[in-house]
């Protein structure tokens, strides 16, 4: 089939896991014989002068990275403006591809694209297919209370509602969009993310100075990797670290990534005590972070909100021990006592006891490790992945055509009835 993709991060423009899901999937497409055209944007900040609109072919797949309009707005302070910015440039470019390429299908990531998307969508007269990652009311505990909020929300929903065919990442995320977009949950597909095929064996030499440089005394290392948002619950993590210590003295945490929360976090352990016992690295490489989770004695992921969970996939795919929280799709991903151990969101207590089981029987994390990695091979494998998705474009039809009003807000929670 002839796939015409949208998404507003691709690498090397990397934000967080979008990028990595819709990398892989484009590629394994294109491994099954598919004809795949990305179009994406180049870095924030730069402009039609310094990054000129391009087209080409990395790795089979056809990128089409469209410039900045010469218009002030960033993505920080005029989000929403921003996202209008880079769909009408993505509008521009895809009209421009229609005069001589047609696609059978248009798969949006996201609501960032929700404009572009309908609007080539509607051009080609092909069927929309919308993959939601994530939601504005999930990051947000169900509160939309910022116009903000609300603007993101309406456009997750316009795009909700005018796809031909929906698909998320998890069973809860399923679940979470049928209820917020007032769709039918047996019409969205759950096609879960996945995890590349690449050497996680890391030099011995790397793992010790990772070890020396991060814990010199030897003591117990934890590691965190990901964004540094509310969301993510590196604040309960930083909570239970002085009980972890309490009982594994000398205890030491990595706090890898970056975000909008990282101030705070540092404040937090100003606060409690432990700013000697964490490490803020920022962003790792691949081959810093392979290295740093070799040298962890458990990685911790303690998301109060988490669509999917990719990070816990890499874990495993390190074999290292994994303690994360159930919030969403981490509840699909990891198995409490199989493949790791499981704690419910915002449980400091349940983080510190989790953490200790760990540490206090190493052959049993080391088992629960070695089953999480066995398991990524027949769940996680992105050419099923792929072969999945593309039996959802191959079965989309276009739907009859429908006018759409604005969407209701929530005006208290909107996960509460």
């Amino acid at each position: 089939m002839r796939v015409l993709m949208l998404s507003w991060e691709y690498p090397p423009v990397v934000v967080g896991g979008l990028a990595r899901h819709v990398h892989a999937l484009a590629r394994h497409l294109v491994k099954d014989g598919h004809e795949v055209v990305v179009l994406c944007r180049h870095a924030a900040g730069t402009d039609a002068e310094t990054h000129p609109t391009t087209d080409r072919l990395v790795e089979g797949v056809r990128i089409i990275r469209v410039a900045e309009d010469p218009m002030h707005v960033t993505f920080e302070r005029d989000l929403v403006a921003w996202t209008l910015a880079m769909g009408h440039a993505m509008v521009r470019a895809g009209t421009e591809l229609l005069r001589t390429w047609r696609p059978e299908v248009v798969h949006a990531h996201d609501w960032l694209v929700t404009h572009p998307a309908i609007a080539l969508a509607d051009a080609a007269r092909v069927p929309l297919v919308g993959t939601i990652h994530a939601t504005e009311a999930g990051r947000h505990s169900g509160w939309l209370s910022h116009p903000l909020n609300q603007q993101v929300h309406s456009v997750e929903w316009w795009l909700a509602n005018r796809a031909d065919a929906l698909i998320t990442c998890s069973q809860a995320m399923r679940r979470e969009v049928a209820h917020l977009f007032e769709v039918p949950a047996e019409g969205i597909t759950v096609i879960h993310n996945g995890i590349e095929e690449r050497t996680w064996r890391v030099p011995a030499e790397e793992i010790a100075r990772a070890r020396r440089t991060h814990s010199p005394a030897d003591a117990p290392l934890l590691l965190y990797f990901g964004r540094l948002e509310w969301e993510k619950g590196v604040q309960d993590l930083l909570d239970a670290l002085p009980a972890i210590r309490t009982r594994h003295p000398g205890t030491r945490l990595v706090v890898a990534g970056k975000g909008r929360h990282l101030d705070e976090l540092v404040e937090q352990a100003h606060r409690l005590e432990v700013t000697q016992a964490v490490d803020f690295v920022g962003h790792l490489t691949d081959r810093e972070l392979r290295a740093v989770l070799a040298a962890a004695d458990a990685v911790v992921l303690p998301s109060r909100y988490e669509p999917f969970g990719i990070v816990a996939l890499e874990a495993a795919a390190a074999r290292r021990p994994l303690v994360a929280s159930t919030a969403g799709g981490l509840g699909e991903v990891v198995v409490d006592g199989e493949t790791g151990l499981a704690f419910t969101p915002g449980d400091v207590t349940a983080i510190a006891d989790a953490v200790d089981t760990v540490l206090a029987d190493a052959d049993a994390a080391g088992e629960r490790a070695l089953a999480a990695q066995s398991r990524l091979a027949a769940d996680f494998d992105w050419a099923r992945i792929a072969a999945a998705t593309a039996a959802v474009y191959r079965r989309t039809r276009i739907g009859e055509p429908q006018t759409l009003g604005r969407p209701k807000i929530a005006t208290g929670n909107a996960f509460e009835p």
